[in-house]
């Protein structure tokens, strides 16, 4: 009970001191997962001698860098024996830190997929990592110089195309989905111990269940934090984040879920698709009342719509990066378009929007630098050299990304 109570004070303590909020990427896509920052010391464009530092990463993956003070954390793996790697590195000159290997097995997945696509999550104590097989789902927590903290074994997990959804904190909590092909299930776990606080089970869709959108907080005018999960066979669900129970459910979406949903303007905004280009975009106002009826106020088609990368927004604004590169932008509140354009190449990572900029890497590993406004303007490209299926993280004046096996620093020296 002390021991409890000292970590609420601590938490509180970081919160009031804005420590916490000075920490800015610590999950998947930055604060409550909306892929924004407002540093103004990120280039549209740069060159191979323009990086501040390049470091190569053991192993392979898609897992996005997180960050707490002057550390980076993110997951990689051995593709020849399954090894999962949990690196940290120096964000001021790309050190490696620390590296803690897991042995575990190699497994059929999505030929786009890695056997590290899961981003950490990360608070002051500790970060915390997941990973899957068909044997074994993993949670695990090493404190920050890669010391054991916890472990649980969350059971099998069943999808032809492997492992992909990251975990979030709230309060207390450390939140992650299991909406996978067999038994489904979310999951809120102490952060502190790997304890189960709260578990609910999950309908598993007929066709494919597996889901790799990471959660989002919603905050109503009136009323309790709202958590927002998105699964093929749910649609668009909200969850009490402190006891799992269902707020409300709206079976909105006609395909899987593998971008994470944003908040804009009072909307919950959520996309999905399947690999053919069969996408949309879902403009979904939550009910005013416990238990009402969420109201659809816009579909974005699959001419617009993207499938894996999320969105993004600048205040109303909404950017819609597509897979086959072909951009779009619309007002958020209403689903009015704005402009759409092709901008090249192929795109799994995310956007994100860094002050009046919005950049995404491609596949093939160019950085594509939009200007965030209404009217279209290509502001920069840059090429990494190798490609990538990772979101950039925005954090202290500068903008982290990975690539198959590398990770750069650009922007404040």
């Amino acid at each position: 009970m002390k021991r409890h109570a000292l970590w609420a004070m601590a938490f509180a303590l970081v919160a009031l001191s804005g420590a916490a909020t000075a920490q800015e990427w610590t999950r998947f896509r930055g604060p409550n997962g909306s892929g924004q920052s407002e540093t103004t010391s990120i280039p549209s464009a740069w060159g191979e001698g323009e990086f501040l530092w390049k470091a190569t990463l053991p192993g392979k993956g898609n897992s996005s860098p997180v960050l707490w003070g002057n550390r980076v954390f993110l997951l990689s793996a051995n593709p020849d024996n399954g090894t999962r790697h949990v690196l940290c590195l120096s964000a001021d000159d790309g050190k490696m830190l620390w590296q803690q290997d897991f042995p575990a097995k190699t497994h059929p997945i999505h030929l786009q997929n890695t056997l590290a696509s899961s981003t950490p999550t990360v608070d002051e104590h500790y970060v915390y990592c997941a990973w899957a097989t068909p044997e074994e789902f993993t949670l695990l927590a090493l404190d920050h110089n890669g010391g054991p903290g916890w472990r649980v074994n969350l059971g099998p997990f069943a999808s032809k195309h492997g492992f992909g959804t990251s975990p979030i904190l709230y309060e207390d909590l450390l939140i992650i989905t299991d909406d996978q092909d067999a038994e489904s299930f979310l999951i809120a776990v102490d952060r502190r111990t790997g304890q189960t606080r709260w578990k609910v089970d999950r309908k598993v869709h007929a066709e494919q269940s597996a889901s790799y959108a990471a959660p989002c907080i919603f905050q109503p005018k009136q009323g309790p934090q709202e958590l927002i999960v998105c699964s093929w066979a749910h649609g668009v669900t909200s969850l009490d984040p402190k006891t799992g129970a269902t707020n409300w459910e709206a079976g909105v979406l006609e395909r899987r879920p593998v971008g994470s949903p944003i908040v804009v303007d009072g909307l919950i905004l959520a996309n999905c698709g399947e690999g053919g280009g069969n996408n949309n975009v879902v403009g979904l106002r939550p009910p005013a009342v416990p238990h009402g009826e969420a109201e659809v106020v816009y579909r974005i088609d699959k001419n617009s719509a993207p499938y894996v990368p999320s969105l993004v927004a600048k205040g109303p604004l909404v950017f819609l990066w597509g897979d086959k590169g072909i951009v779009a932008c619309i007002d958020g509140p209403t689903g009015t378009p704005h402009w759409r354009q092709r901008v090249g190449g192929n795109f799994s990572s995310s956007p994100v929007r860094v002050a009046d900029q919005v950049f995404c890497v491609s596949a093939e590993g160019d950085v594509v630098c939009l200007a965030a406004a209404d009217e279209y303007k290509l502001l920069g490209k840059s090429s990494l050299g190798e490609g990538s299926r990772a979101t950039p993280a925005v954090a202290r004046g500068r903008m982290f990304l990975r690539t198959d096996s590398h990770l750069f620093a650009v922007g404040q020296k």
